[in-house]
């Protein structure tokens, strides 16, 4: 019997001691060894001088008015905004993945503002029916809903370092 009870009482007092949480554990000082030291760490790089500054870059949105079945291209640079009849579509950014990256990856941040009115009796007003991150690659993530407009992201014109000459050519290119 009394075995039985340290057997339920030992693990209860250890268990009571447990706070669940592992201790911190201590930094320990190793040599570098030698030709991995280099001395002092360059400073981080601006990652705002990578690729094309944000002003100077085009994105391409398409613009599909439901109504007419009328699609258009609207090309427009960060800050932009473009009046299409009733609608208005104001593009805040645009970015795309360096060609390095996987997976590849174009967005843009835009806003649509669409001139309609709440019922028959009242004016027009000017409402901001989106205003967020659309994505070429996964166009279902983010969506404009609209019953007349719809608004996707088709292109972000930047370039990145060392892309600046085109893709290289092939031998088979090269040949011809």
């Amino acid at each position: 019997m009394r075995a039985l009870a340290t057997a339920i009482v030992l693990p209860a007092v250890l268990l009571a001691a447990c706070d669940n949480e592992a201790p911190e554990p201590e930094a320990q000082q190793t040599e570098i060894p030698e030709g991995l030291g280099g001395g002092p760490l360059p400073p981080p790089a601006d990652t705002a001088g990578v690729g094309t500054p944000m002003e100077e870059r085009v994105a391409t949105l398409g613009l599909l008015n439901k109504r007419n079945n009328i699609s258009r291209d609207i090309e427009m640079s960060p800050g932009e905004s473009r009046r299409v009849d009733d609608v208005i579509v104001r593009l805040s950014a645009c970015e795309r993945t360096a060609p390095w990256e996987d997976p590849e990856e174009t967005g843009a941040f835009v806003q649509v503002f669409v001139n309609e009115r709440a019922d028959a009796d009242t004016d027009a007003q000017w409402n901001r029916v989106f205003s967020g991150w659309l994505f070429k690659n996964s166009p279902s993530l983010n969506v404009v809903e609209h019953p007349i407009y719809d608004v996707w992201v088709k292109d972000c014109a930047m370039s990145f370092p060392g892309e600046e000459g085109g893709p290289p050519a092939d031998d088979a290119d090269a040949a011809a």
